[in-house]
């Protein structure tokens, strides 16, 4: 099997432009002509940090980044942010309330990995608040999905958080579905959004944020590279607050920290940062995300009307049209009886695997099938996809 026959929908890491990786492993052995690859470069020399500030200025113009906001790139994947972003968030609202008693922390639960975030946020912080859960509506059409007005937030906190994405249950926002938060809300509380498998697949509103960040490893670049957007004025220094709610943030954590340094307070993750800006100027050259957007969403259309063609055969996770995700498309395979069966996914997966299409088996925490069309994902891939779902069906 030839890398142009595998059509790869892993939920990542994922596919990369095959014209990157060539450029890429190109540049492995001989950066510009500098006789060094471009792994062995120093982070502190000229070389790279040119590199890194042109990979900062094409992401900005892709993800229309205002000036206001600091673009950092970090490591320890998005995990590490369920951590960040609560404690650098906590001493910004510190910094803004000095006398205030500890506030509370709201958090939006839409699926594994907002799942994961509230639990790291209950093991370092006493007062969070489940603002909505809406996981036992995810597969229920009778039962409607919270609008942000309906939620339960808190009249102190000093965050809200949610994942636009959520990759393992497919369910992804609709855009700007954060603006139907209360506007005195979102003037007070800084909005973080988790945006790891949906970052420029489409337009994100960074000014209705306090923090977007995401990892690389779905849409942009290899795994190990971080990249936070934090507004400036939420960026504090926490060693010099008193708050007794605000417990001693690790240094790698400390926004502060990467800010000061150009993201150089320690060696950087330069090879995924310099795959990314490769992706990123590939994206740009290609009409950016507004081009992209609607390829997904030819794709998203082609692989879900397959699917919704044949009811009695598939069954999508989310039963509502609006949140089904355009990047991760996760369904169960019927059985005779027309509840999920494990023998008839084997079976779909292996006609798949015969057509060259691999890693679409669902996450092990729920089953089924997850199929990822990430930007690198071309149209006639997805529509090959369809094709398959289509045949099984008529078997």
């Amino acid at each position: 099997m030839t890398r142009e026959q595998t059509i790869n929908l892993g939920a990542g890491p994922s596919t990369l432009p095959t014209s990157v990786l060539t450029e890429a492993a190109r540049d492995i052995l001989d950066y510009q002509g500098t006789g060094m690859g471009v792994i062995e470069l120093s982070h502190r020399s000229s070389t790279f940090q040119n590199l890194l500030k042109q990979t900062e200025n094409d992401l900005r113009k892709l993800a229309d980044i205002p000036d206001e906001y600091a673009v950092l790139f970090v490591q320890g994947g998005g995990t590490d942010q369920f951590s960040a972003t609560l404690l650098n968030l906590l001493a910004a609202y510190a910094s803004r309330n000095p006398d205030a008693p500890t506030p509370a922390v709201d958090y939006v639960v839409s699926g594994a990995w907002s799942n994961k975030a509230i639990k790291e946020a209950q093991r370092l912080f006493p007062r969070v608040n489940v603002a909505c859960d809406v996981r036992k509506n995810i597969g229920d059409a009778s039962q409607p999905i919270p609008r942000p007005s309906q939620w339960n937030l808190s009249q102190d906190a000093a965050l809200l958080y949610y994942c636009d994405n959520e990759t393992i249950h497919g369910l992804e926002f609709p855009v700007d579905f954060i603006q139907e938060l209360p506007e005195d809300y979102r003037k007070r509380v800084p909005i973080v959004a988790d945006c790891s498998s949906n970052i420029l697949s489409r337009p994100v509103n960074i000014r209705d944020h306090g923090i977007v960040f995401f990892g690389a490893q779905k849409n942009i670049g290899p795994s190990g590279l971080t990249i936070v957007v934090v507004r400036r004025d939420l960026v504090v220094d926490p060693d010099a607050l008193q708050a007794q709610y605000l417990p001693p943030i690790p240094t790698m954590l400390v926004y502060k920290n990467m800010l000061d340094n150009g993201s150089l307070y320690n060696t950087p993750p330069m090879f995924p940062i310099y795959v990314s800006g490769l992706v990123f100027q590939k994206l740009l050259a290609e009409g950016g995300v507004p081009s992209i957007t609607k390829v997904n969403q030819d794709k998203a259309d082609a692989v879900y009307g397959a699917l919704l063609a044949s009811p009695n055969v598939y069954r999508l996770n989310v039963a509502h049209a609006d949140f089904r995700s355009k990047m991760n498309i996760t369904f169960r395979v019927l059985g005779e009886d027309g509840e999920p069966s494990e023998e008839a996914e084997a079976a779909f997966i292996k006609l798949c695997g015969e057509h060259h299409i691999v890693q679409i088996k669902g996450h092990r925490s729920v089953g089924g099938v997850r199929t990822s069309i990430y930007n690198a994902t071309s149209l006639e891939q997805a529509q090959t996809l369809a094709s398959v779902i289509n045949k099984f069906a008529g078997k």
